[in-house]
């Protein structure tokens, strides 16, 4: 698909851009450009094009609107060591997006062009890539309805988007460890959309999360839904558990927790450095049991955006408790320098999991 570049009327200045990702956070800044394709039914995808980020003109009867046929995904752009952009796994973040664009009954975009798409953004934006600590250019590609009707029936037009934000540290906090509060609510169900990557999961997430950030916590952990008693995950974001005897688990993937490309590189990289990785249910009872009995010595989130992060703390209406600690451990320390390392093109990729893009 040929991508046809307009020009930017208005590009953010040098200093302007300077001082706007000198300490850009988390998803508060923009960059100037955004990539936009169109398709409709029968026509199938048309009209890409690379040019200045803007408004989205939609009709009041937009199907998005009203029906939420949106899918979206998160990923990152790097600077490697010698100066060169990169990506991690973007084909999986392609092949993602795909499986939750099924389940919204929207259409597949192919692979090579969402890929092609989030490189044409990167080189375009490049300059925009902050300079602090842990650095990085969040991605988000993301599709919606935009056919105007009403009524309830998947829509036969729609909108893909690319767009920029530099990015900082994802907790507020800054805390070596996140302290959690276990969610009375339910983030997902068997035969629902947790694995798909959509608004509407996090729309539901947002008063739990609120609840937990309300009594001082960095984030929520869901239980599932039938019992209410298996952990599934941190907010948008797996977890792990490790044991005193150097084994892991993590829960597994039953069609009501997001597939995360970090908790899959995560397994790859802990089983090669020959530690037991278990897919199981674990629940919320034995989390805490094992916490206290210390056979329980660490335990991490994982996603795009935080990356690899300890539990220090999780606390619920049945009282609180610590894991390890209440700090980082060896094994989550050990983790996520072997994979922001992979990332940032400081080790070897034995996996060809990056791609250079200049």
């Amino acid at each position: 698909m040929e991508f046809t570049r307009l020009p930017h009327p208005a590009p953010v200045s040098d200093a302007d851009r300077t001082a706007a990702i000198a300490d850009p956070g988390f998803g508060a800044v923009f960059t100037d450009h955004m990539i936009s394709i169109d398709y409709d039914e029968g026509e199938g995808w048309h009209s890409a094009t690379l040019g200045p980020r803007e408004p989205i003109a939609l009709d009041p009867a937009a199907s998005v609107l009203h029906y939420a046929q949106e899918v979206f995904e998160g990923m990152k752009a790097y600077r490697l060591a010698d100066g060169t952009m990169a990506l991690f796994r973007p084909e999986a973040n392609a092949a993602r997006f795909n499986k939750s664009a099924a389940r919204l009954a929207m259409p597949d975009l192919p692979e090579d062009v969402f890929v092609e798409a989030v490189k044409q953004m990167v080189l375009a934006d490049k300059d925009w890539f902050p300079s602090v600590e842990g650095g990085s250019l969040y991605i988000r590609p993301f599709m919606f309805a935009n056919e105007h009707f009403l009524g309830v029936r998947p829509a036969k037009k729609y909108k893909f988007l690319v767009i920029l934000s530099p990015a900082g540290n994802y907790f507020k906090s800054g805390a070596p460890a996140v302290s959690v509060w276990i969610s009375d609510y339910t983030r997902a169900a068997p035969g629902g959309t947790g694995e798909a990557k959509c608004g509407g999961n996090y729309a539901a997430s947002l008063v739990p999360t609120g609840e937990a950030f309300a009594k001082g916590h960095d984030q929520v952990v869901f239980l599932d839904a039938a019992e209410h008693k298996w952990i599934e995950e941190l907010g948008g974001m797996n977890l792990f558990f490790v044991f005193d005897d150097g084994s892991i688990i993590t829960p597994p993937l039953r069609g009501t927790i997001l597939p995360g490309i970090t908790r899959d590189s995560i397994i790859t990289l802990a089983r090669e450095q020959g530690l037991d990785v278990r897919e199981e249910m674990y629940s919320i009872d034995q989390w805490r049991e094992d916490a206290a009995s210390g056979k329980l010595v660490e335990t991490f989130a994982c996603g795009t955006a935080a990356v690899v992060t300890a539990v220090g703390k999780v606390a619920g209406r049945d009282g609180e408790f610590t894991i390890g600690s209440g700090g980082p451990g060896q094994v989550t320390s050990s983790i996520r320098e072997k994979l922001v390392s992979i990332q940032r093109g400081t080790v070897e990729d034995r996996h060809g999991w990056v791609t250079r893009l200049d």
